[in-house]
């Protein structure tokens, strides 16, 4: 997935109002049943495709895939239920999903962020969420989440009617509190510089404050059409280019950062390259590395023959006058060719293009 695709898929979901909330299952009366076949069969197809698709899978972006196709699994056999138990239990699936979806969310902010939680913490916070969901799917065996439910056929479709009991509103605490968390780790990712571009941050906190938005909404007005199901699709879709964007973004700069090395003589930079430098001091670096080899690497075939040799003249120690004589090019044009290249490689500087170039094997560099 390119940068530009990345960035139309943001602007898309955005538009969309995406990210949104668990409301209530069933409260609404609409015929959704084809809507709810369509998302379940949807979000399946997502699941599986950043099964397969996506060659470095992260947990929690899995979590998240899940949750979306289990809330809407629930949705759509609550729907087509025809008995109170069974409605009960089609409430209980989406709730399932529904629970852990914030959760999942959250995790997958703070791994965009670059935040890492201790376990103890993420525990805690799997804890919280168990019981919540235990809460919520209390109907049917205690009546402290809903009083009284029966189920209804409304144009067709199977709906509950409830009674809200006292622990109603754990789950609406819930949601604030993951709400306010990922409000808080990206203020927080932005103030400590975790996340250098402040567009990359207020994309993430405006589709948080959407997300309340668009819940709130869903609490509070009578709405015929469902968006839930559609919106839950688009949260993860949203989130998964975000992340992509941010790390395409930072891998190079933050790993050249992370591993400095001592000055070479100019005559060993391209001999010395990757094999050297694929030992770090710090062995948590050696997969951060790998990432910058190969990303390096695959970007090479996007220089021009010039701005090759350009770049190969520069690994043997050349400065600007060395490759205007060598080329027999004037100043401008080198400083034109060295844009192109800096941009192509994900730099800033000739310094730190030397510095990436330590990472990429010499017989590339002359291909």
């Amino acid at each position: 997935m390119t940068k530009k695709h990345i960035g139309i898929a943001s602007l898309i979901l955005t538009m969309l109002v995406s990210l949104s909330g668990c409301s209530e299952v069933g409260s609404k009366s609409a015929n959704m049943s084809a809507i709810y076949t369509t998302t379940t069969i949807l979000s399946f197809l997502l699941l599986l495709g950043y099964s397969f698709l996506i060659k470095k899978k992260e947990p929690w972006f899995l979590v998240l895939f899940s949750a979306v196709t289990v809330v809407n699994i629930g949705y759509l056999t609550l729907s087509l239920s025809t008995t109170l138990d069974s409605a009960l239990l089609s409430n209980r699936i989406a709730y399932l999903g529904s629970v852990f979806l914030p959760v999942s969310m959250l995790m997958s902010i703070l791994k965009t962020c670059r935040i890492k939680l201790k376990k103890w913490m993420v525990s805690g916070i799997l804890g919280i969420s168990l019981v919540v969901f235990l809460i919520a799917a209390s109907p049917g065996f205690l009546d402290i989440y809903y009083k009284e439910v029966s189920l209804v056929n409304i144009n067709g479709v199977s709906v509950l009617e409830k009674v809200y009991g006292p622990l109603h509103s754990v789950y609406l605490y819930y949601l604030l509190l993951h709400f306010a968390s990922m409000i808080g780790v990206i203020i927080y990712s932005k103030v400590s510089k975790r996340i250098k571009s402040s567009v990359h941050a207020v994309v993430l906190l405006g589709s948080v404050v959407v997300n309340i938005g668009v819940w709130l909404m869903e609490q509070l007005v009578n709405i015929d059409f469902e968006i839930l199901s559609v919106s839950y699709i688009a949260s993860e879709l949203f989130l998964l280019g975000v992340s992509l964007l941010v790390q395409e973004h930072s891998i190079l700069n933050s790993l050249i950062i992370a591993t400095p090395t001592p000055p070479k003589a100019k005559e060993n930079i391209v001999s010395e390259s990757i094999n050297t430098q694929i030992k770090p001091t710090q062995a948590d670096n050696t997969e951060e590395i790998g990432e910058l080899h190969q990303y390096l690497t695959s970007k090479l075939y996007t220089l021009t023959p010039t701005e090759k040799e350009i770049f190969r003249l520069y690994l043997e120690g050349s400065k600007t006058k060395d490759v205007m004589a060598a080329l027999n090019i004037t100043e401008n044009t080198v400083k034109y060719h060295n844009k192109n290249i800096y941009s192509k490689l994900g730099v800033s500087s000739r310094k730190q293009l030397l510095e990436a170039a330590k990472y990429v094997p010499s017989e590339k560099v002359s291909l």
